[in-house]
């Protein structure tokens, strides 16, 4: 998938593969300090909230599972994510999404959606070394002690559900532990970041999908809403709820990040922000960066409608005078901090969405580099205890969060809610 020929898409809101991917960067971490990491994440898995393999294999590769053990950062194109890098980057845990184009409706969104969770399966039993599936925070960790990656499925966009609270139901059996109410779309119940509102937030049948993701014990994932989306799903939810990829509004007002009174609703939802890093989502130059290029390139077509090769041409021209600005590490952590001082260090956690943009911050080029991220944070003094926050236990304290609400709406019938109210019987 590519993105849209606009802003918001240039601000990778749409998950491609690894197109355009800068060469990795060595970062060589002081031994104490990657001591120190490893007895963290020894303890404690590293839990990703967001990572878009199964899209970028079947856009790239034809849903192909086979040659992931190693060296996919050489693939073409490539890729962020393989085992080996995988137990570099010393992940313990991992939400694969699955993720289908937004504007994919119906049965046609059911049918796809199950094609990705078949994807993600795949990927799961063809790596048993690495991987180990996971249905709950318990199995998360005994996988993690067992030297593999606990692996959930996370379903990225409301509208995969085609209306049904059925689907919904047999999705959280397959294994989805999480779903994002919408996409880049506003959906038939859902108001979305980057598109026109329609209900103000939640309509009475989005409100609805929240309770019943509730009574399941799925989390309700919040990165790509509105913020009124956000508020009514929180006012909603009896449960923790995440944003499985987003990052702080206050550090950069892009419409992908979240808030700063929504971020100050976390600690009594007992939710968690896992900070993404989307470099657009992260930085006002980026993203204003992003804007131009889209705005010259529209320029440039208006005039050589028939001529691509001038386009290209026009546009290497125009990078070359006006280079990408620099993304890095520390504009990860600059998020994380903010989002550690307005929400509390309970509630932030981390989600790439790896697999899913063409280009990543300038030293985290893929899974294995996870470390340098956790150096940088402990430079800037993080204690062990919040470091293990961060790396999973507020994401799992969350997902717990999920369960306990489950067991106790464990009585309540499942949810016939419609998108279309049934005509009364005469």
């Amino acid at each position: 998938m590519r993105f849209m020929p606009l802003l918001l898409a240039a601000a990778s809101l749409l998950p491609v593969s690894a197109m355009a991917q800068t060469a990795p960067t060595t970062s060589v971490i002081d031994p104490k300090v990657s001591q120190r990491i490893d007895r963290i994440l020894k303890r404690t898995p590293l839990i990703d909230g967001h990572n878009d393999l199964p899209w970028a294999l079947r856009g790239d590769f034809g849903s192909k599972v086979e040659g992931l053990q190693s060296g996919t950062d050489s693939w073409k194109p490539p890729l962020m994510t393989d085992m080996a890098r995988l137990k570099a980057g010393r992940v313990g845990g991992q939400f694969w999404s699955v993720y289908i184009d937004g504007t994919t409706l119906g049965d046609e969104a059911i049918r796809v959606t199950l094609e990705q969770i078949d994807t993600a399966h795949r990927i799961i039993a063809a790596y048993p070394d690495t991987l180990r599936f996971a249905r709950s925070a318990d199995e998360m960790e005994a996988a993690h002690k067992a030297g593999r990656v606990g692996s959930m499925l996370g379903i990225e966009g409301g509208r995969q559900i085609g209306g049904s609270m059925a689907a919904l139901r047999r999705f959280y059996d397959l294994g989805a532990r999480y779903m994002t109410l919408t996409h880049n779309q506003t959906t038939e119940w859902a108001d979305a970041g980057t598109d026109e509102p329609k209900y103000d937030g939640l309509s009475p049948f989005g409100v609805e999908v929240v309770k019943e993701m509730n009574r399941l014990g799925m989390l309700v994932d919040l990165s790509h809403v509105a913020p009124a989306t956000m508020r009514d799903a929180i006012a909603a939810s009896q449960a923790p709820v995440i944003f499985s990829h987003s990052s702080a509004g206050g550090v950069n007002p892009h419409p992908r990040n979240v808030p700063d009174d929504v971020l100050r609703l976390m600690p009594a939802n007992g939710g968690v922000v896992m900070v993404t890093w989307v470099p657009s989502f992260l930085s006002p130059a980026q993203w204003k960066w992003d804007g131009e290029q889209a705005a010259e390139e529209a320029r440039v077509k208006t005039y050589n409608r028939a001529n691509a090769a001038a386009v290209t041409k026009a546009m290497e021209a125009w990078v070359a005078a006006n280079p990408r600005p620099v993304v890095g590490i520390k504009d990860v952590a600059d998020h994380i901090d903010y989002v550690a001082r307005v929400a509390g260090h309970d509630h932030v956690g981390i989600g790439g969405d790896l697999d899913g943009i063409p280009r990543t911050p300038v030293g985290l080029e893929g899974v294995e580099a996870y470390p340098r991220l956790f150096a940088e944070l402990i430079r800037r003094g993080w204690s062990d205890a919040n470091l293990a926050k961060l790396a999973g236990g507020n994401v799992l304290r969350a997902l717990r969060g999920a369960e306990a609400t489950a067991a106790k709406m464990k009585d309540m019938p499942p949810s016939m809610a419609t998108l279309t109210p049934p005509k009364p019987v005469n």
